[in-house]
């Protein structure tokens, strides 16, 4: 996989979401959902360089999956990541 490819796999899927829109008017932020094995490093410069914008602050949590039923078969949805990148003063991005 190129360089290319992988910095469009990061940043291909923002969630959207109530605290998510929160984030982007009060903090210029927005959330991504990256691969597990994604570092800030890398987000970073995906970021700027697929949407051309200027980035402040990178940070990622993890997020463990929800444990589900279906009758008697128990299961897990898989673990993610979540990456909030704060851009600077004037830059904004088109998510939707």
């Amino acid at each position: 996989m190129s360089s290319i490819d992988r910095m469009y796999r990061l940043v291909a899927r923002p969630v959207i979401t109530e605290k998510g829109s929160m984030d982007q008017a009060d903090r210029n932020a927005y959330h991504f959902r990256v691969p597990l094995d994604a570092n800030k490093v890398e987000i970073r410069q995906a970021v700027e360089r697929v949407f051309g914008v200027k980035v402040t602050a990178v940070n990622t949590s993890r997020v463990r999956g929800k444990s589900r039923r279906r009758g008697w078969v128990a299961g897990q949805r898989p673990d993610w990541k979540k990456a909030r990148v704060t851009l600077g003063e004037g830059h904004t991005i088109d998510v939707l």
